[in-house]
């Protein structure tokens, strides 16, 4: 039987990061929560709290491109927000490209009517579970 391991996918932004949980069992993510951030930095005892709580085996965190795959300032704040999250918690961190995660989230809430508020914790869902669909 296979290793059940748990995740927590961050959405990263620069004014929200969007927080879901994971596992490898059954490849499916649920939405946790929005974390408030400025200029980038989390709500870092918001983040402990779930870190805490949930134990992840692993963080998997969206690294923003532009859709021809091209990297943007983004894209090196998302790759800087890694690195603390490796040095912080130690532990593996995967990068994942979120391209289209917003938009197909935005489509959800319009379908599902997410609150706007909900919207980030849902990208991080799908950023989450496109990874885990990848495991072998």
């Amino acid at each position: 039987m296979p290793e059940l391991r748990s995740y927590l996918g961050l959405d990263y932004g620069m004014r929200r990061i969007g927080v879901a949980q994971g596992q490898s069992l059954l490849r499916t993510a649920t939405p946790l929560a929005t974390l408030s951030a400025r200029d980038g930095i989390p709500d870092w005892k918001a983040l402990d709290a779930l870190v805490a709580t949930w134990q992840p085996s692993a963080l998997v965190v969206g690294v923003p491109l532009h859709l021809d795959g091209q990297v943007s300032a983004m894209t090196a704040r998302a790759q800087k927000f890694i690195r603390r999250l490796q040095a912080r918690y130690h532990l593996p961190v995967h990068a994942v490209d979120e391209r289209l995660t917003s938009e197909e989230a935005q489509w959800l809430r319009d379908e599902r009517g997410i609150s706007r508020a909900g919207l980030d914790a849902e990208a991080a869902a799908i950023l989450l579970e496109s990874y885990l669909r990848e495991l072998v």
